[in-house]
C-alpha cells in the first residue's frame, strides 16, 4: 500500500507483514456447547461462517432450535441450583481468575480467529479485544468473594440463569462483558454468539471446558434469530442480557413485559464527537480517526458525528484528509493494515445503500485515494461534509467507516444538536477548558462521555446508554448489579 510523506514528497511502500496462522487450531465442524460437552444439534443443522477479507469458508457451525435451547437451559438450572449457587464465592472467584490466565496464554491464536471470522485488523484483536477480555475476568474475579462489600447491609443473592445475546462486533470481548460478571455473582449462563462471528465464543466454549469450569455453568449455543428468541422466551430464564440492534431491542422488551425477567440492553447509537476552537487539533483528528475508523466503525459507540467550531472546521477537515489518506484499507491479518474488512456482504451492501442516500441529498462525498483488495468486503474511510440534522446518514445508524460533519458556533447550539437523536449512547468532547469539559458531561445526554480522548475502556468503568441506546450498565461494580436480586 503507498503511502506519502506530504513534507518530503518521497514515495515508500510498507512491506507486508502478515501475522501468521499455522498456530491457530480451527475445526472444519463445531458442536453446541451444553453441560461441558461439545454436543450435536437436535437440528441436524449446520450454517457457515466466512472470512469476510478472502470470502472463504472457516467453519461449518452448529444450529440451535428450541428443544437444544430447552437442554441448555436445564443444564444451566441444574448447575445452579446443585453445584454453582452452593459453591463459596472465593472457589468460584479461581474458576473466573483461571479461564483469565488461559485466555491470555492462548492470545495469539484468539487474536488471529477473531480478525480471520470478523475482518477487524490483527492489531485491533491482539493489542485490544482479547486483553481486555481477559482484563474482564480478572476484574472480576475480584469481585467475587466481596459482594457483601460492594453492597453493603443489603444481603445480595444471585438471581438463576442468564440468557445472552452478542453482536458480531466484539465476539470475544462482548463475550467475556457478560460471562463474567455473571459467573462472579452466582448466576449461570446460556449464550448465543453472532451467526456471523461465532468462532472465539466457541473457543472461549474449549478454555472453559479446559479449565475444568463445572459442567452446565456456561453453555454456547450457536444459531440465528429464532435461537434468541427461544432463550428469550423460555420461562426458566430469570435475566437477558442483550447486545445488538435497537430494533431487535425493542422486540426483546415485548417478549419479556409482564415477566419478573431482569434485563439489560445495550443497543444503537450515533455519538457525537465535538471539537472546540482551543482543543489540541492534532490529537483531536487522531482521536477521530480512532473513534470511527480504526474499529471500521463497527462499534455501537463509534464517533459517527463530528461537530467542528466554525473558526476551526476548514483546518480540522484538512487535517483529517489528509491523514485518512495515510489509513491502510487491506488484509486485517496484515500487521500494517489500519482499516480491515466489513463484516458481510450485508452489511457493507448497507453501508453502500447510505453512501447513495448522502450523495442523493447533496452533501460532500470525500472518500480516500486508498486502492481496496478486489476480493472480500471492503469500503473506504468516507466523509459526509456539510451535513445537517435532517439529514438520514446523520439520523441513522450506518455501522461502518462513514463520519457525517457539521459545524456549530456555540456550546449551547453543539449540546442542542447532540441530544437530537434517539440514541445516546457514547459522546466525545475536545477542548483545554476543564470548565467546558465538565460543562457539557453534565447535558450531554449520552451514558459515556470522552475527554479529549475517544474509545478508551477499562473493566472497572460501567458502559451503557441512555433514550433508544438502551438501559442497564455493563463494567464495573455497576455491571454487578443486572445479575442480582437484594
Amino acid at each position: 500500500m503507498k503511502t506519502e510523506d506530504t513534507i518530503t514528497g518521497f514515495d515508500w511502500k510498507y512491506s507486508a507483514a502478515p501475522e501468521a496462522k499455522d498456530h491457530i487450531k480451527l475445526k472444519s465442524q463445531y458442536d453446541l456447547f451444553i453441560n461441558g460437552n461439545f454436543v450435536k444439534p437436535n437440528s441436524k443443522k449446520y450454517f457457515a461462517t466466512y472470512n469476510p477479507a478472502t470470502e472463504e469458508k472457516l467453519a461449518e457451525v452448529a444450529q440451535a432450535n428450541a428443544k437444544d435451547v430447552d437442554i441448555a437451559v436445564a443444564a444451566a438450572k441444574n448447575a445452579y441450583d446443585k453445584v454453582w449457587k452452593k459453591m463459596p464465592a472465593k472457589e468460584r472467584a479461581k474458576y473466573i481468575f483461571r479461564i483469565a490466565r488461559v485466555i491470555q496464554e492462548r492470545a495469539r491464536e484468539l487474536a488471529v480467529i477473531e480478525s480471520m471470522d470478523g475482518g477487524k485488523p490483527i492489531r485491533e484483536s491482539r493489542d485490544f479485544d482479547v486483553p481486555t477480555a481477559a482484563n474482564h475476568f480478572f476484574y472480576y474475579a475480584g469481585w467475587a468473594d466481596k459482594l457483601e462489600y460492594a453492597f453493603p447491609n443489603r444481603h445480595p443473592q444471585s438471581l438463576g440463569i442468564a440468557a445472552q445475546i452478542i453482536p458480531w462486533n466484539f465476539p470475544l470481548l462482548m463475550a467475556a462483558w457478560k460471562i463474567a460478571p455473571a459467573l462472579a455473582t452466582g448466576n449461570t449462563v446460556v449464550l448465543k454468539p453472532a451467526e456471523n462471528t461465532p468462532l472465539t465464543a466457541l473457543k472461549l466454549a474449549e478454555i472453559i471446558q479446559e479449565c475444568e469450569l463445572p459442567a452446565g455453568v456456561v453453555n454456547i449455543i450457536t444459531g440465528f434469530g429464532d435461537t434468541g428468541a427461544a432463550m428469550v422466551a423460555h420461562p426458566n430464564v430469570n435475566k437477558i442480557a442483550f447486545t445488538g440492534s435497537t430494533d431487535v431491542g425493542k422486540i426483546i422488551q415485548k417478549a419479556i413485559a409482564g415477566t419478573n425477567k431482569k434485563a439489560t440492553l445495550e443497543l444503537g447509537g450515533k455519538a457525537a464527537n465535538i471539537v472546540f476552537d482551543d482543543a489540541p487539533i492534532n490529537q483531536a483528528v487522531e482521536g477521530i480517526v480512532n473513534g470511527i475508523f480504526f474499529n471500521q466503525g463497527h462499534v455501537c459507540c463509534a464517533g459517527s458525528r463530528l461537530f467542528v467550531q466554525e473558526s476551526v472546521a476548514t483546518e480540522v477537515i484538512q487535517k483529517l484528509k489528509a491523514r485518512m489518506e495515510t489509513l491502510i484499507v487491506g488484509d486485517p491479518l496484515d500487521k500494517n493494515t489500519d482499516i480491515g474488512a466489513i463484516n458481510s456482504k450485508e452489511q457493507l451492501d448497507k453501508i453502500n445503500d447510505y453512501l447513495k442516500i448522502g450523495s442523493k441529498e447533496g452533501l460532500e462525498l470525500f472518500q480516500t485515494s486508498a486502492a481496496i483488495p478486489k476480493k472480500g468486503f471492503y469500503c473506504k474511510p468516507t466523509l459526509f461534509i456539510g451535513a445537517a440534522q435532517s439529514n438520514r446518514v446523520v439520523q441513522e445508524e450506518i455501522f461502518g467507516p462513514v463520519l457525517t460533519i457539521q459545524t456549530f458556533r456555540t456550546i449551547e447550539e453543539v449540546i442542542e444538536k447532540a441530544n437530537n437523536i434517539p440514541y445516546g449512547l457514547s459522546a466525545g468532547v475536545w477542548t483545554d477548558k476543564g470548565s467546558k469539559i465538565f460543562n457539557l458531561t453534565s447535558k450531554l445526554r449520552a451514558g459515556v462521555i470522552w475527554a479529549n480522548t475517544y474509545n478508551k475502556f477499562d473493566p472497572s468503568s460501567p458502559f451503557g446508554g441512555y433514550k433508544e441506546s438502551g438501559f442497564g450498565r455493563e463494567g464495573g461494580l455497576h455491571g454487578l448489579m443486572p445479575y442480582l436480586k437484594f
